[in-house]
């Protein structure tokens, strides 16, 4: 008979691993493959309900995230944790108070993550005469996927 609780810690150091590679590797890939949807909605939201619980880990691995892909997408630095945290600031405080709707406060909050980054990338590429992103179906997409891997999340 196997043991139950070294099939869980197996399971769970799977996970961790998992999560680790995901947050490792993804930025990378995302930098060779377009298509892939950034995902920083999603994160963002982790980030901000690892704030609101005190959960450091989920406060860490968006963090590593947010590193990871300002610096393989040639993005200005910290400017997506500065969006999470504006959104944290600003707009969470109130987007809590829809309580009885489970789904609203998560899809608002990467909804206005996604936006918030947005305006300032642009604010941030109009100030410095630079190009860091091209407006096309592609952030859409990104936006829109973002959105529903929070809906089945």
């Amino acid at each position: 008979m196997k043991n139950p609780s070294l099939m869980k810690f197996m399971v769970k150091s799977l996970l961790w691993m998992l999560i680790l590679a995901f947050v490792l590797f993804y930025p990378m890939l995302i930098s060779f493959y377009v298509f892939l949807p950034l995902l920083i909605g999603l994160m963002g939201y982790i980030f901000i309900e690892g704030i609101d619980k005190g959960k450091w880990i989920q406060v860490l691995l968006p963090l590593i995230y947010f590193i990871n892909l300002e610096v393989n997408l040639s993005l200005p630095f910290f400017l997506i944790m500065i969006s999470v945290l504006i959104v944290y600031i600003l707009f969470y405080g109130t987007l809590s108070h829809l309580k009885k709707c489970r789904i609203c406060t998560p899809l608002l909050t990467v909804f206005l993550i996604d936006v918030v980054y947005l305006g300032i990338l642009l604010s941030y590429d109009f100030i410095f005469s630079t190009s860091s992103i091209v407006l096309d179906k592609i952030l859409l997409y990104s936006l829109i996927v973002d959105l529903l891997v929070v809906v089945v999340l």
